[in-house]
């Protein structure tokens, strides 16, 4: 469907199934082209399919109706369970008896787009050259184009756009999440100014190096500030520990459901993140951030949002960096130049004693 069609959805709002699975940031990544939606078509409604480790996530745009949880990687590891207990059928059950206007396959993948068979309404996706999977165009009854060099918020947005037949927005996508939610549970957050350090990412060569941590921590701290570290897994939770070594302010949280921490970055002064998915969601929320940049780049999938800052290698100087950290990669990235990027203002005067409690 053109951008230059007129709506067919201006005497009746559509019901829209949106599949997308996974992963955190990719989730994250399609709430902005709910929010052009919703402006365009006033009454539009969206079920989302997702992996249920982040069903979280799509309830917390107002535009969500209902969200249905998937579990393609534990049904993977033991089919004949899941045929069982009739996991699979319940699913579909319920994808079918909702009557949908038509669906919308925001992943691109083989398997997102084999849970869109047989719903009898039409599917949009992305074309074989546009999709991260070619074969999964083949699946669509639309398939559009939406070129790849460009970040993944403006490809979702104009598939949206295009799918759904409206113009797509000249500005910058909002994410416009459900702030109430986050706000009712402000107990998580320290009473004083903090920072949130989003240390942990599923590849090794992404971390920026923990002794690197430990002097900007020792920096914040030195300002007045609490430093606030989340962890996912018992190897996030040990480093993080070792972080808090340097000093008392300096807390490791407990472990949080993603409105728990999403609730802590919403409440932060500034957050400090590698390239990983609660970067991502610290960027849905619009707060300031530094996002840290070795051996991927922001252009196609960089934090997007107001008041995000892409620190990358380009950035810094590669004259008398340190030999001695690992990943060996992020050596030229210090903590000074991470600090300095944060442009922070010291909260109080604090006193020698405090600096070495």
């Amino acid at each position: 469907m053109s951008n230059n069609t007129p709506s067919p959805w201006q005497t009746k709002a559509p019901k829209v199934l949106i599949v997308k699975i996974s992963s955190l940031g990719d989730v994250i990544h399609t709430l902005p082209a709910l929010t052009d939606a919703a402006r365009a078509i006033p009454g539009i409604s969206f079920d989302w399919v997702v992996e249920e480790g982040f069903a979280e996530i799509p309830a917390w745009h107002p535009c969500v109706d209902r969200v249905i949880p998937v579990s393609i990687r534990r049904w993977r590891k033991n089919i004949i369970e899941m045929m069982r207990n009739r996991e699979w059928s319940h699913f579909r059950q319920q994808l079918k008896a909702a009557k949908y206007d038509l669906v919308i396959d925001a992943q691109g993948l083989l398997k997102s787009a084999a849970l869109t068979r047989g719903l009898g309404c039409p599917v949009y996706g992305l074309d074989k050259n546009s999709a991260r999977e070619p074969l999964a165009a083949r699946f669509y009854t639309y398939p559009l184009v939406a070129a790849k060099e460009q970040h993944a918020v403006e490809r979702v947005r104009q598939l949206f756009a295009k799918a759904l037949g409206y113009p797509l927005p000249n500005d910058k996508g909002r994410f416009e999440l459900q702030e109430s939610l986050f706000a009712n549970i402000r107990e998580l957050r320290p009473a004083r100014p903090y920072l949130v350090f989003v240390h942990g990412t599923t590849w090794d060569d992404k971390h920026w190096p923990e002794s690197y941590w430990r002097e900007l921590a020792k920096k914040a701290t030195a300002a007045g500030y609490i430093v606030c570290l989340p962890w996912g897994n018992a190897n996030e939770r040990a480093r993080a520990e070792r972080i808090a070594e340097v000093d008392t302010r300096v807390l490791v949280l407990p472990k949080l459901s993603l409105l728990e921490v999403a609730s802590v970055l919403s409440g932060a002064t500034k957050v400090v993140a590698v390239d990983t998915g609660l970067g991502h969601l610290a960027a849905a929320l619009e707060v300031p951030a530094v996002s840290l940049y070795g051996p991927t780049s922001p252009t196609l999938v960089g934090a997007y949002g107001e008041r995000q800052k892409h620190l990358t290698l380009d950035d810094c100087p590669k004259n008398n960096t340190p030999t001695d950290v690992y990943p060996a990669i992020f050596a030229p990235m210090t903590p000074q130049i991470v600090w300095d990027a944060l442009a922070l203002k010291p909260q109080t005067t604090v006193s020698a004693q405090e600096k070495h409690s």
